[in-house]
């Protein structure tokens, strides 16, 4: 029997649920928990409908050690998949070597009070889970996740060094809304408004947000989506790919934005909206961000009449057999299907698929270990045969167009 925990009922947290019930075979019991019991309901509710699946519900405040011990204690899961928000990493750890339970997320640690991803928190537990014989996963969604998974099959299969990585993340998608984020509103804007950072030549190299006008950007010609501008940002996968990939002398992130959600940002930028501290609003304390997100779509609930595809991949260049090479490995998935199958979007569907892989991975003991890994670091051919087989079919072809240098 294997009983898990999922803890978050957003976009992402409804994706993986539904996809667990897909595989009663694997995923004997779920139980979805959250600090609204009604988001969670709501999800059993169409399990239920959906794959005669019962599905079970608790509340839980995830910033709360002992709720959270609490909770896992009463359900006693073989894994708990954190799909709550990123604040919520270190507490959800803390409570999984408390209960000796293992642990799973899409998503690196971020204090509440300054917009900073890296895995420095996280990979602080090693010697916790380590010594008590518990394995975490971190960043098991898309990206990072299976971008990462692509770079490790990759070094295993095609290359005998990669020396330069970029990853590049489309959503040609219309949403029909004239601003909306299509996860967490306050995760999203901080993540895009930062000083952008790659690697080069072994040291971290910054540049301009994207909001600025000397940002750094160009068009690429997208599989099924066509010419689209591509921004260059930072990304958490980055990190723990500079240290899991030897030799790699440069890795870049970009990702696409349409200039109306541009203009948006950057009005909302210039007028405070997008501020994370405190201000004094009619006698209360108030942080915009979190004002901002109240306003805006809830985006688990964009599916509905989304259209459109999504197109996230790697282009590597390196040495096999002392030729050099170009290899594109890429996933296009279409927010309209993806609503069909789990009424989600594709972007909760491109994360939520992953964490079920993930999972399954770790419960039928493909993936085993004690400590923090990130996915990179476990075998990546299982994992590429499951995302044809559960929605996120890949393709690999020859690359030989022109990325900037």
């Amino acid at each position: 029997m294997s009983r898990i925990l999922i803890i978050g009922a957003g976009g992402v947290g409804n994706v993986v649920a539904k996809k667990c019930a897909q595989h009663p075979e694997v995923f004997t019991e779920i139980v979805v928990a959250s600090r609204t019991r009604a988001k969670c309901d709501a999800i059993a509710a169409e399990i239920k409908q959906l794959y005669n699946v019962t599905v079970k519900t608790a509340e839980v405040d995830a910033d709360s050690v002992p709720q959270l011990v609490a909770l896992i204690n009463g359900v006693k899961p073989q894994l708990v998949i954190n799909v709550a928000l990123p604040y919520q990493d270190l507490t959800i750890m803390d409570a999984c070597l408390e209960c000796g339970v293992n642990y799973l997320d899409t998503a690196n640690y971020e204090p509440q009070d300054s917009a900073h991803f890296e895995y420095s928190w996280q990979w602080a537990y090693q010697d916790k889970f380590r010594d008590k014989g518990l394995m975490a996963v971190l960043g098991c969604g898309f990206d990072p996740g299976v971008t990462n998974i692509f770079c490790s099959w990759a070094r295993k299969h095609h290359y005998d060094s990669i020396q330069t990585i970029d990853i590049l993340d489309c959503n040609a998608g219309d949403h029909g809304h004239p601003f909306a984020t299509n996860f967490n509103p306050e995760i999203n804007i901080r993540e895009v408004t930062q000083t952008v950072r790659h690697w080069r030549d072994g040291r971290w190299i910054e540049t301009p947000p994207i909001l600025d006008d000397n940002c750094v950007h160009f068009s690429f010609d997208y599989p099924e989506a066509g010419p689209r501008e591509s921004y260059l940002l930072y990304h958490e996968e980055m990190e723990s790919l500079v240290r899991h990939i030897d030799g790699l002398k440069r890795i870049r992130f970009w990702m696409t934005f349409g200039q109306a959600y541009l203009t948006h940002l950057k009005v909302l930028e210039n007028v405070g909206m997008t501020r994370i501290d405190a201000v004094d609003y009619e006698g209360h304390k108030i942080i915009p961000l979190r004002f901002l997100k109240a306003l805006l779509p809830d985006p688990g609930s964009l599916g509905t009449n989304y259209t459109g595809k999504t197109v996230i991949g790697c282009i590597f260049d390196g040495v096999k057999d002392g030729r050099q090479s170009r290899k594109y490995i890429y996933n296009v998935c279409d927010h309209a299907e993806a609503f069909r199958e789990v009424q989600a979007q594709a972007v909760s569907y491109t994360t939520g698929v992953p964490a079920m892989i993930g999972a399954m991975m770790m419960l039928t003991g493909e993936w085993q270990g004690a400590g923090v890994y990130n996915v990179e670091q476990l075998d990546p051919d299982r994992f590429m045969d499951c995302l044809n087989r559960y929605g996120l079919p890949w393709q690999i072809v020859d690359f030989d167009g022109q990325l900037p240098d």
